[in-house]
This record gives structure tokens, C-alpha cells and sequence, in this order.
């Protein structure tokens, strides 16, 4: 009885131990599917959270990418202001961009002249004032121009660069004229092709000139037919009112090597188209070959260059026989030597000029020798000039006791000139008032068709106002 009732107790004790299991394992199973539910939602929210956090770290980015943008515009707006603010500076040049320079500038000149009746020994025909016709009068004068250059320049890294320069004149006759209008290209110091409006290397400088001027300009109505011609290698030098210059140079150290060419109508140089009393007929343009070879050191600089018209019967006249005769064989040879050490000195340096230069022209000579020099600002020079005409045609020309040059011969022409500067009038810097005289005798030779003539002579004064800007 007791081992019934003993396993009774066990049978229970087994049924209630395996119950409360049964009901212990459901309770964990439940526990656990909610925590995998929380891990999953837990993982829900960390992937939404890193999506979150992707798109933050994008817009971030983009944020970064629009400040640097907006700081690069502002660095960018500031340089041009810069630049705006020293382009209107008054010493500053021009600038559009990192490429390209442009400079505006220019300068006035206008004069008072006085000068002896201005019949030609020389001709006091200014090229600033075209209306002073050779007369037999005393001649007081206002003339003058304005000029105002623009200037573009372009450089490469490599030294290579182009450019162009162009200077309009308006003068006081109400004449708008032009001075320069070139185009260039090359390597800087090395090379360079220039082509255009523009005068070549000076042969005969005189120094701080004010009122030297013998016919007209450089390059046209040189040679005024039957009177006095001081020759100063310039006929081929450039800036003609018919025809346009080629010029190609070259440095090499201490030399500089220089070929202009000009290609012109050749009648254009002599006045009126006529040469030793003949009217010139110009059959077609002239070309003049200028070689210029120049050498500087230190405060030494030497030139020697030739000019020659290299197109033969260019222009010339119909004898009595019907036949051309040809009158455009021009060669001309020149030489300078300069000495200037205001680099050094400014207050109290020296600037000295030597020139000669020789003309063998159709039916003439001419030999024309210089010297000047500049210091402290006062100039005073001597030129002395020696004409051979061989030939002139007298048929329509009346001889006349004064005048000695109606008739061909040998004579010589001595000018002596001088310049003061007086600078920045009224404490202005770049005005500048230059006041200059020249006196011109001519001596006719023994053997000139006209004996015992008496010397004739031309002088003349000048206030020049000069201001640059």
C-alpha cells in the first residue's frame, strides 16, 4: 500500500515537473521571437539611420562645393577690381587680361614761329602746317597738332609677341592727319618684322631740334626743284604719304642689323613733281632698299647704312627728242656716331651727334656733314651741306642776281641751330616749353653760272609747348 501510494506521488510529481517544463520552454521561445523582432527593428532603424546620415554627408558636400565655388567667384571678382582700379591709375597702362596689353597716350605740340621771308633756301614749309607756301615775305606763324596713339602688345612666355601701334594727328588747320599705323611681330631682342606707316632708323639726328625743318617731312617734298638741298639720309627712311615700309631687324649682342624697304611713288619727294627744271612723269613706284648696321656699348653707340632706289626708269621727263629720260637713279650713303651718358648722368651727361651722309643722284651730288650737342638741357648744333648739280633745264625759268640757285652750279649751305628746354611749366610734370632758332647762309662757288652773287640767308625763331600724357 505504501508502495502505491509512494508511486502515485511520483507519477504526479512527474506529470506536474513535465508540465511546468512544458510551459517553461513556450514562455522562453515567446521571449526570444520578441527579441529577433526587436533586433530586426533595431536594424530597420540603424539602416534608415545610415541612409540618413549618407544623404547629410552628400548635402554637405554639395554645401562645400558651392562655398569654394562662391569663394573662387569672390577672388575673382576682387582681382578684377584690382585690375579696374590700377588700369585708372594715372601712371598704370591698360590691362584687358593676363594676355594683352593696350596703352592710350599721346602728346601736344604747338608753336610760335618767326622767321625771314621764306622764299627757299630752305623751306620753312612745315609738315605740321601744309598752308605755309614758300613766299617773299617775312612769315609770323601758329601751327601745331595734337596727336593721341593707341598701342596694342601681346607676349608669350616663349618671348614672341605682336602688336600694333596707330597715331592720328588733328591739326590746327582743321586737317586730320596720321603720324604712325604699323603692325609688328617677332622675338623680344632678337627679331622683329615690322610693316606699315613708321620711319626707320635715324641716320642724322639733331638733337633736341625745335625748328630745323629744310622741306616738308621725312619722306615727301624733300627736294624743292632749283634751291638749296641738304641731304640727311632720309629718303628712304619712311613715313610716306604714298606708299608703305617693310622693315625686318635683328640684335646680335652689341649689333643691330636693320632692312627697310619702301615702296612709293618716287615723283612724291620732289615738290611740284619737278626735278632740275623738268616736270617728272612717274611711269611706276620706286622700291628703296635701306641696310642699316649699328653697334653700341656703353655710352658709344656708330651706324653706317645705305639707301638706293632699286627700280630703274621709275620716273623721269621726255627730251626734245621724244626720248624718257630717266631721273630716278638715287644712292645715298651715311655714318653717325653718338655719344650719351645721361643714363649715368642725368642732371649734368652729355649727348653728342657726328653725321655725314652722301647723295649720287641723276645729274647731282650732295655731301652734308653735322655735328650737335645737348647738355643741361641747352643744344646747339652746326650742319654744313655742299650741292653739285651737273644739270638743270633753265628753259622756263628767269635768272634772278638774288637768287643764285635758278641756276645750276656748285654752292654751300651752312645752318647753325640751337634749343633750350625749359620743363615742367607751372610745376606740370611731362609740359614742357622748348625755345629754338636757326640761321641758314648759302655761299655760291666761283664757278657757279652767277658770279659775285651775295650770300643769301633765312633765319627763323620758335616757342614750342610740348606736353605729354
Amino acid at each position: 500500500m505504501k508502495k502505491l501510494s509512494y508511486l502515485a506521488v511520483t507519477t504526479g510529481l512527474l506529470i506536474s515537473t513535465s508540465a511546468a517544463a512544458a510551459g517553461a520552454d513556450s514562455s522562453i521561445e515567446a521571449r526570444l521571437n520578441a527579441l529577433e523582432q526587436r533586433l530586426q527593428q533595431a536594424e530597420q532603424r540603424a539602416t534608415q539611420a545610415e541612409t540618413r546620415a549618407t544623404a547629410a554627408e552628400r548635402h554637405a558636400q554639395q554645401l562645400e562645393q558651392r562655398t569654394a565655388n562662391t569663394e573662387r567667384q569672390t577672388v575673382q571678382v576682387a582681382q578684377r577690381t584690382a585690375t579696374l582700379e590700377t588700369q585708372t591709375a594715372p601712371a598704370a597702362s591698360l590691362k584687358l587680361n593676363g594676355f594683352n596689353d593696350l596703352k592710350l597716350y599721346g602728346d601736344v605740340e604747338f608753336n610760335l614761329d618767326g622767321a625771314s621771308r621764306s622764299g627757299q633756301l630752305t623751306s620753312l614749309k612745315t609738315s605740321n602746317n601744309k598752308d605755309w607756301k614758300p613766299g617773299n615775305k617775312e612769315r609770323w606763324d601758329i601751327n601745331g597738332r595734337i596727336l593721341v596713339g593707341v598701342d596694342g602688345y601681346r607676349r608669350n612666355q616663349d618671348g614672341n609677341f605682336s602688336g600694333f601701334s596707330v597715331q592720328p594727328l588733328a591739326d590746327m588747320t582743321g586737317k586730320m592727319n596720321l603720324d604712325d599705323a604699323a603692325f609688328f611681330f617677332g622675338n623680344e631682342k632678337n627679331w622683329q618684322t615690322k610693316i606699315g606707316r613708321f620711319e626707320a632708323y635715324d641716320m642724322f639726328p639733331l638733337n633736341q631740334d625745335t625748328f630745323i625743318q629744310y622741306s616738308g617731312n621725312t619722306a615727301n617734298d624733300l627736294y624743292a626743284d632749283g634751291f638749296g638741298y641738304i641731304y640727311m639720309m632720309k629718303e628712304g627712311r619712311g613715313r610716306s604719304s604714298s606708299g608703305g615700309n617693310l622693315m625686318l631687324s635683328k640684335y646680335a649682342g652689341d649689333f643691330y642689323f636693320e632692312l627697310n624697304t619702301l615702296v612709293e611713288d618716287g615723283t612724291s619727294l620732289f615738290q611740284d613733281n619737278a626735278y632740275h627744271g623738268n616736270n617728272l612723269d612717274n611711269k611706276k613706284n620706286v622700291a628703296y632698299l635701306r641696310p642699316v648696321i649699328a653697334w653700341k656699348k656703353d655710352q658709344l653707340s656708330a651706324a653706317v647704312a645705305m639707301e638706293s632706289n632699286v627700280v630703274n626708269n621709275a620716273y623721269g621727263y621726255q627730251d626734245n627728242q621724244g626720248k624718257f629720260v630717266d631721273q630716278s637713279k638715287r644712292n645715298g650713303y651715311g655714318m653717325t656716331l653718338s655719344w650719351n651718358n645721361t643714363a649715368a648722368n642725368p642732371d649734368n651727361g652729355v649727348v653728342a651727334n657726328l653725321s655725314t651722309a652722301y647723295l649720287d643722284a641723276s645729274g647731282e651730288q650732295d655731301l652734308t656733314a653735322g655735328v650737335n650737342v645737348l647738355w643741361r638741357r641747352f643744344e646747339v648744333g652746326y650742319i654744313y651741306a655742299h650741292n653739285n648739280i651737273k644739270e638743270f633745264n633753265t628753259a622756263g625759268m628767269a635768272a634772278d642776281i638774288n637768287n643764285p640757285l635758278s641756276e645750276p652750279g656748285k654752292y654751300d649751305i651752312h645752318t647753325i641751330h640751337t634749343s633750350y628746354q625749359i620743363p615742367n611749366i607751372m610745376n606740370m610734370k611731362n609740359f614742357n616749353l622748348y625755345l629754338g632758332a636757326y640761321v641758314s647762309m648759302l655761299e655760291a662757288n666761283a664757278d657757279n653760272k652767277i658770279a659775285n652773287a651775295n650770300n643769301d640767308q633765312r633765319y627763323g625763331v620758335r616757342a614750342r609747348f610740348k606736353y605729354f600724357f
